[in-house]
Parts: structure tokens; C-alpha cells; sequence
């Protein structure tokens, strides 16, 4: 038989089965490889459970599986919550510092910092709108029906307690995935979001009282010009005062920031933009004028305003160099400076100038009054009550003074407040230029019931160049030149420090008169001595009861923590000063002091103050004055009285208080800026001119005006 090919029917049908069994294998072989994998599979899930239940029940272990948890947490955290919420939770928690959004971001910033910048950016009203937003998406899943229920809330959470739902749901999905609930780290994990829930809120209300703060400060800062009339230009700072002048003020800094663009914009060979600008700064400038509030400007300001706006918006876009804008504006800062110290000085010693001057209506009512007074008959030019004049049981009063018009000031308001005025008398030491002239004034105009005296200085024979230092060093050339040659300063510097010193009043005789009253007075054994820049407010006779402890001098003492004390006045680095005063000892005021004259001329005060007047020929001890040698002479001998009898600085100072300047007894108007002076303070004048008569014939006569 010949052989079977495999082409044949029969050979196709054995070749079809072998293929089958061979099917057959491979689908078996397969099974069971699997299997075997399976197996596998499930022995590795079984060791790694077994390891994971280790890893949890070791201790060394527990901080990093709450560490694994919380990162866990953190990340399905940010997946529903926006980064200014997650600020506000991560930026509180206190001893969690894992939990730090920062992983994300690899910046390793502390909490401390994260929570300082969230106070700084984060508002309640932002954070209630993210809160909201975020409610709204988590309303379409049912993680939030979930949260609501475990919550307990029947109600939809508002934005304050996203947060803490977010967390627990967190924590919970977390927890659900381990083997079982740990009972004391669910207790810890309750605690913590209480804590966290608390912080919350407590950062909530910070934020709600930053916002409330800044509303206030929003409602006093003043109102910006109207953007109507100056555009769309609004790079200018706002108004500081509701007063009226905010356009002037505008007008003013858009003037400093032209100059600095036409000076950068010529720098840079900008002709056209310098020419706007130059006239641009004209016509602001003849618009402005002198005008200090708005409703001086001229009707061209506004159009003005609104062209200047326009071209400096221009010109910020032509050069936007900041750096260059700061450079310019810091010249003109320090050039201003410079300035403004110039003219500090020139005002310096033009006050003073006008403190030394006599005002023409001073000048002129002395010379009327002499004139009267040599006309008067002479038996008509005695005062009454005479016999007062030495009699120890009634109110003494010491006023030395060449100002007749500041004289009748004092001796009227103490007049007028006194309870009984027979009782008060009067001693009045002028020059022989004005004793005419200050006799005729109270002639013509006496104070009430009140005795007057009044006296030359020149006429004390006693008072000469051997006996009182003062006059005597008076006759040295070099103390003549140092007062009285002209051009003397070769600089206004040296002019305006060394005009206070130079002051010639400070060797006239009426102002240091004070060291010699028991000279001046032999009979009286307690005076009040008054300077004649004071206003007298309320009834002085209670100072004859006051106790003075054995001192000789009653005043108010001017001392704070670190002026007004020894070492202001007196040259410490002499040995004579050092050896015998203590530098922080507390100096007091002339102008009101109540001295017992018994007790002066037991110790002898007058000694003591020319045995330190020689010594300081040379002035190496202090500068001249009287208050200088007043500290020296009276020193541990000066008991202080209440502040409210002597208040002192409105020659000055203009910033005290209303209530302190009406419930002193004396108001002192001690510096250069004198109330009968034009340039003293219109405030505090109305205490002094008071107790003028402007009405008088004399002043009027001589322009004397309120």
C-alpha cells in the first residue's frame, strides 16, 4: 500500500488533534502558574499585615504612624480646601509639625511664620467666602452627607467649622483603614480638634477685630479729592485734615513731583516732556499762589490740577526709573533739611532780637505818660496810704520793672482776685527813664483799694560798684565789650547761640534787684516777689501761710526725670560747682516766690550770692542770668510749693493743656514770645490782655490794640 501523505483527509484530521492536546497543556500549565502566583500574592499581603500589625503595636513606632496618618490626612485636606483655609488650621497647630502644608511646597517655614502671614492676608470675610464655596462643591458628593450625619448637625455647617468637619472626616477615613479603634488615640485625637476648634475661633475673632480696626482707621482717614476732577490720576496721598484743604495740598505735592520728573527728564534730554513740565509747573504755580486753603485758589486751579495729573501720568510712563525718583526726592528731602535749619536759626535770633526790643506803643505811652507826670503839680504826684508801706501785718508784694504796661497787668489781676485788697500793697522799682512814666500810670489809674510805692533804682546810693559784684564787673573793659561792641558775631550760628548770653537786661540792676530785698525792704518780714511777665488768676494770700520749714525761699520747682535740673544750668566740670552741688539736684522757677526775709538775713543770702558772684568774673561757673546764681544762693533753702500756684511756659511752650493754665493760681509767660509782643501766642494772649485797658485815651493814642 503506498504511503498516506500528509495532504490527505486522513493526515488533516490527526493533525488537528494533536493540536488540540497541545491547547490542552499549555491552557493547564498557564492555571496552574497562576495559582502559584495567587498563593504568592496572598502570603506577601498576609506578611505585610503581620508587619504592619508590629509596626502599630511597637512604641518606638507610634509617633511615625501618626505622623503617616496626619500627612494622610493633610493630603485629602487639600484636595477640598483652598490655601488661605488651610493657613488658618495648619498655622495653629501646636505641636503637630508634620502637619505643615509646607511639605508640599518644600519651603520649611515654621508655624510662627505661617500664622504671622496669615494675619497679615487672611480676613473673616474671605475666609467665610472660601468656606462657602467650598460647602457648595462638597454639597454634590456624599462625603458631606456623611459628615453631617457623624456630625450630628441637622443642619447645613457654616464656614467657621469647615475646618474642623474636614479634619475629623479625615481622620475618620484614616482610622476606618486600620485595625481597630485605638481608644487613647481617638481620646488624643478629640482633644487636639477641640483644641484646633478653638484656636479657630479665636483666630476668627482676631480677624474680625483687624477688620473692624481697619474700618475705623478707613473712616478717619480723610476723603480723597474728587476723582472727577483730577481723572484717572490717583497716585497722590489723601487729605490728613477735613479742613478744607486738600486741593491745596494736591496742588502742592504735584509741584515737588513735576520738578523731579523735569529734572530727570533733562537728564536724559527729554526736551519735550522738561518744556510741558516746566510750564505745567508755571501755571500751577500762578494758579496757587499764597492760597493756604482751598477757597483762596484761583478758578483756573481744578483745570490745573486735572492737565498736571495727566502729564505727570505721562511722564511716570516715559521714565519709571523708581530708583532715580527716590534719588531725586531724597536730594530735595535733604536740601529742604538744610534749609529748614537755616531759617530755625534765623527765627532764633530774631525772637530773641524781638525779646530785647521795645515795641513803638511801649515807647511811646512811657514818653506821654513823663510828659504828664512833669506837668502834674508836685504835691498832686504822692500816692495815698503811705503809712502802709512798712507795716509787717499786711500782703507785701516786689515788682521790679521798666514795662508800664506789664506792671499794671500784674498789680490789676492780683488786685482784682485778691479778697481784701486795702490790705495789699504794692512795691514797684523801676529806672529813672520810666519812674515818671510808671508813677503817673497808677496815679491816673489806681488799682482799687491797694497800695502802691514805687521807686527808682537809681536813686539807691547804697546799690554802687563796691558793694554789688555785678556792677562792679560791669566796669571791666572786657565784660563792656563782650555786651555792648558791635559786630561781634562773624556768623548768624554764633549770633543766634550767644544773643541769649549777651543779653544786656541780664546786668541791669531791676533784675538783680531780688538778691537785695531785705536791703530794699528793712521792715518787711515776708514779700512776694512777682516778675512782670505773669497774670495773676486767683487769691495769693494764702502763700503768707504757708509753712516753709526754716527755708528761706518759697517757689514751684520745674524738674522732670532728666531737665530742669543743676547740671542744665551750672558748669560741672569746675571743681567749685562739683565739690559743692549735686547735678541732679531740682532747680525751681522766678516769677512767683514768697520769701521770709527774717530768715534770709540770718543766714545771709546776699553774702552767699556775691561770694559766687565773684568767683564768676569770667562767667566759668555758669552764663549769666539770675536763675543761675538763684539755684547757687538759695540752694537746700527752697521749699517747693504745689505746681498749680506757678504754672510756666507760655513765653514758649504752645502745647499746654486749657485745664492746666485755668486752675493755676499764676500763669508765667517766661521765654522770648511775650503777650505785648506780636510774634507771642495768639492763644494765650486773651489771659493777659484782659486785664488791659485798651480803652485808655494814652493807648489808644499810641496804637495800642487788643
Amino acid at each position: 500500500m503506498p504511503p498516506r501523505r500528509w495532504g490527505a483527509p486522513g493526515s488533516q484530521l490527526r493533525g488537528r488533534s494533536g493540536r488540540r492536546s497541545f491547547s490542552t497543556l499549555a491552557l493547564l500549565a498557564i492555571s496552574v502558574i497562576l495559582s502559584l502566583v495567587f498563593l504568592a500574592g496572598r502570603i506577601s499581603n498576609f506578611s505585610s499585615s503581620l508587619a504592619r500589625v508590629e509596626f502599630w503595636n511597637d512604641p518606638s513606632n507610634a509617633h511615625r504612624g501618626e505622623t503617616s496618618r496626619r500627612l494622610s490626612a493633610l493630603k485629602r485636606i487639600e484636595t477640598y480646601f483652598p490655601r488661605e483655609v488651610l493657613d488658618v488650621i495648619i498655622a495653629n497647630s501646636e505641636g503637630y509639625q508634620p502637619l505643615n502644608r509646607n511639605i508640599r511646597g518644600g519651603n520649611d517655614q515654621s508655624s510662627s511664620l505661617i500664622k504671622e502671614k496669615m494675619l497679615n492676608m487672611a480676613r473673616k470675610d474671605e475666609i467665610a467666602l472660601k468656606g462657602k464655596e467650598v460647602l457648595e462643591n462638597l454639597k454634590e458628593t456624599e462625603a458631606e452627607d456623611q459628615l453631617v450625619i457623624a456630625s450630628g448637625e441637622q443642619s447645613k455647617p457654616d464656614a467657621e467649622h469647615v475646618g474642623e468637619l474636614v479634619i475629623s472626616r479625615s481622620y475618620a477615613e484614616d482610622n476606618s483603614s486600620s485595625k481597630g479603634p485605638d481608644p487613647a488615640q481617638g481620646k488624643k485625637t478629640k482633644m487636639w480638634l477641640q483644641k484646633q476648634n478653638q484656636r479657630l475661633k479665636e483666630l476668627m475673632q482676631q480677624s474680625e477685630e483687624e477688620k473692624r480696626k481697619l474700618e475705623d482707621e478707613a473712616i478717619e482717614q480723610p476723603k480723597m479729592v474728587n476723582r472727577a476732577t483730577i481723572g484717572k490720576y490717583s497716585v497722590w496721598r489723601s487729605d490728613e485734615n477735613e479742613n478744607s484743604d486738600s486741593l491745596v495740598r494736591l496742588m502742592k505735592d504735584q509741584l515737588i513731583m513735576a520738578r523731579v520728573y523735569a529734572s530727570i527728564a533733562q537728564a536724559r534730554h527729554n526736551t519735550h516732556l522738561f518744556q510741558s513740565l516746566k510750564l505745567r509747573i508755571t501755571e500751577s504755580q500762578r494758579s496757587l499762589g499764597e492760597a493756604s486753603i482751598d477757597a483762596d485758589l484761583a478758578h483756573s486751579a481744578l483745570e490745573r490740577i486735572r492737565e498736571m495729573g495727566k502729564l505727570l501720568t505721562q511722564a511716570r510712563k516715559e521714565h519709571p526709573d523708581c530708583y532715580l525718583m527716590v534719588k531725586k526726592l531724597r536730594a530735595m528731602l535733604q536740601s529742604a533739611e538744610v534749609y529748614a535749619r537755616t531759617l530755625k536759626k534765623q527765627s532764633t535770633f530774631l525772637s530773641q532780637l524781638a525779646a530785647k526790643t521795645i515795641p513803638k506803643g511801649l515807647n511811646c505811652l512811657a514818653l506821654r505818660l513823663n510828659v504828664e507826670y512833669y506837668a502834674t503839680p508836685l504835691e498832686q504826684r504822692d500816692f495815698p496810704h503811705q503809712e502802709n508801706l512798712e507795716d509787717p501785718s499786711l500782703y507785701h508784694y516786689a515788682l521790679f520793672s521798666d514795662n508800664i504796661l506789664a506792671a499794671s497787668v500784674v498789680v490789676n489781676s492780683t488786685v482784682l482776685h485778691a479778697k481784701e485788697s486795702e490790705k495789699h500793697v504794692f512795691h514797684l522799682v523801676t529806672d529813672k527813664l520810666n519812674f515818671g512814666a510808671m508813677k503817673m500810670w497808677f496815679l491816673a489809674n489806681p488799682p482799687g483799694k491797694a497800695t502802691i510805692h514805687v521807686q527808682n533804682v537809681d536813686e539807691f546810693k547804697w546799690l554802687n560798684a563796691s558793694y554789688s559784684p555785678v556792677l562792679r564787673q560791669l566796669e571791666h573793659k572786657a565784660m563792656r565789650d563782650y555786651y555792648f561792641k558791635q559786630d561781634q558775631a562773624t556768623s548768624l550760628a554764633s549770633m543766634s547761640s550767644n544773643l541769649k548770653y549777651r543779653n544786656p537786661k541780664y546786668l541791669s540792676m531791676l533784675n538783680h534787684l531780688r538778691f537785695y530785698l531785705p536791703q530794699v525792704y528793712p521792715k518787711v518780714d515776708k514779700i512776694l516777689f512777682l516778675d512782670d511777665d505773669i497774670v495773676v488768676q486767683k487769691d495769693l494770700t494764702p502763700l503768707w501761710d504757708v509753712d516753709l520749714h526754716g527755708k528761706v525761699n518759697g517757689a514751684v520747682e520745674t524738674c522732670g526725670a532728666s531737665f530742669h535740673r543743676f547740671d542744665k544750668y551750672l558748669n560741672f566740670s569746675n571743681p567749685h560747682i562739683a565739690r559743692n552741688f549735686d547735678p541732679n539736684a531740682c532747680g525751681w522757677a522766678y516769677g512767683m516766690n514768697i520769701f521770709d526775709l527774717k530768715e534770709w538775713k540770718r543766714r545771709d543770702i546776699t553774702g552767699i550770692y556775691h561770694r559766687w558772684q565773684n568767683m564768676n568774673e569770667d562767667r566759668v561757673l555758669w552764663k549769666l542770668g539770675t536763675l543761675p546764681p538763684g539755684l547757687i544762693t538759695f540752694y537746700n533753702m527752697t521749699y517747693a510749693l504745689d505746681k498749680s500756684w506757678h504754672v510756666l511756659g507760655l513765653g514758649y511752650n504752645p502745647s499746654i493743656e486749657r485745664t492746666e493754665i485755668d486752675a493755676a493760681a499764676v500763669v508765667h509767660y517766661n521765654g522770648n514770645l511775650k503777650p505785648w509782643l506780636d510774634i507771642g501766642f495768639a492763644k494765650y494772649k486773651p489771659h493777659w490782655t484782659k486785664y488791659v485797658k485798651f480803652d485808655h485815651s494814652y493807648l489808644k493814642q499810641c496804637n495800642i490794640n487788643e
